[in-house]
């Protein structure tokens, strides 16, 4: 192994002196997806939860036909705006957020104790007309259920008589689970910086070497195949690693700036949780790092890596979609796909959850069963003189 040891140190000194390399693996790797991150949304939670508490701009149509509406509407938040015309166009247009209009015949049908009808007008492709329509309808609904109570008085019944059914919300969320909804996304981030921690010097140490003509003096060494191959790879896993523990923290940081408590959520992504998902990361980091350098072996040119390399990069992204978008409910076979187990458990813990012991060992060792035969066909394609001809 003191081959394999010596070509570990010669990677990983020359990487060091390589600016791209350190830019890439250790700065914008791990540090741009919490980066983004954040921005984004403590912006989105930011606005959403400033325009929940200020004032509901809302024109009202025939407001005259409805003042005790109008009323109750105002002292619960709502801006009465002025009346405009066409102002279905103006919606449509995005003139004007939202409107209401009040029917001709409410006064009438409101004193016979009919149903009154008001309109709520509104574009449903506006894309912060979503929580304001919410808000509209829930004044609305407020101001129905108290109106409908009081005429149930007045005529000598109980108010339950019109309510036959209680629907009691139970929410078994915890606010760790809750949380896990924002980060749904954590896992990719943390695959992708593996992903990218690693790239460079796999490139590098490959197509890199090759294209710049020092790859056949290292092989014509007198060492085994195999141990160049394994220091090249210890390297790129050690950056990738590097990356990977870098972004886990970056993100972990990021998490104390998100307004997480005004959304009655809890993320903990402390210390105890860090030391789990670390050591779940080792054989993905290197089967991605083994299989980095398998693609990288078949380029010729260090642009030509980075372009085969670019697009392997858009494999984790699948899996992420499908949990993040379908409700997936996990199986216990899912668990020993790469890439999908570790995601899987990734989600878990930041829920909260209980990870079963049998869970962690099978996606521990599928991975590793995969990575062998990978870094088996890495030896072989080491193993061929075809490697060192940049032709």
């Amino acid at each position: 192994m003191k081959a394999a040891l010596t070509i570990f140190i010669k990677e990983c000194r020359e990487s060091l002196r390589d600016k791209r390399v350190l830019l890439n693996a250790l700065l914008i790797g791990p540090l741009i997806g919490p980066l983004l991150f954040v921005v984004i949304l403590r912006a989105t939670i930011g606005r959403e939860l400033d325009r929940a508490e200020r004032p509901l701009p809302v024109v009202v149509i025939g407001a005259e036909r409805a003042p005790n509406l109008v009323e109750a509407l105002r002292q619960q938040g709502m801006l009465v705006l002025p009346p405009v015309a066409n102002v279905e166009a103006a919606v449509r247009a995005q003139r004007v957020p939202l409107a209401l209009r009040i029917s001709d015949s409410f006064a009438e049908d409101w004193s016979a104790g009919r149903t009154a009808q008001v309109d709520i007008i509104y574009d449903s492709s506006h894309r912060e007309g979503g929580t304001q329509l919410t808000r509209l309808r829930g004044m609305l609904l407020s101001y129905s259920r108290r109106t409908s109570a009081m005429r149930l008085v007045v005529r000598g019944l109980s108010p339950e008589v019109g309510t036959p059914l209680i629907i009691g919300d139970r929410d078994q969320a915890t606010p760790q689970a809750r949380a896990a909804l924002l980060f749904a996304m954590l896992p990719y981030f943390l695959i992708l910086t593996s992903f990218l921690g690693g790239m460079w010097l796999a490139i590098d140490s490959t197509a890199g070497e090759r294209e710049r003509q020092s790859l056949e003096p290292l092989l014509a060494n007198p060492v085994p195949r195999a141990q160049i191959l394994l220091g090249k790879l210890c390297a790129a896993a050690a950056f990738s690693f590097t990356s990977l523990t870098l972004g886990l923290m970056a993100f972990a940081l990021a998490a104390r700036f998100l307004p997480t408590q005004r959304l009655e959520m809890s993320l903990n992504l402390g210390p105890g949780l860090v030391a789990i998902i670390l050591p779940l990361m080792i054989p993905l980091v290197l089967l991605i790092v083994v299989t980095q350098m398998v693609v990288s072996a078949f380029a010729k040119t260090y642009r030509e890596a980075q372009t085969y390399l670019g697009l392997l990069q858009l494999l984790p992204v699948i899996p992420s979609v499908l949990l993040s978008l379908m409700p997936i409910s996990p199986q216990l076979w899912m668990y020993a796909i790469p890439l999908i187990g570790q995601q899987l458990i990734l989600m878990g813990l930041l829920r909260g959850e209980s990870i079963a012991t049998h869970v962690f060992l099978l996606t521990t060792l599928m991975t590793l069963l995969v990575l062998i035969i990978v870094f088996l066909l890495a030896r072989k394609i080491y193993q061929s003189e075809r490697l060192a001809v940049n032709a």
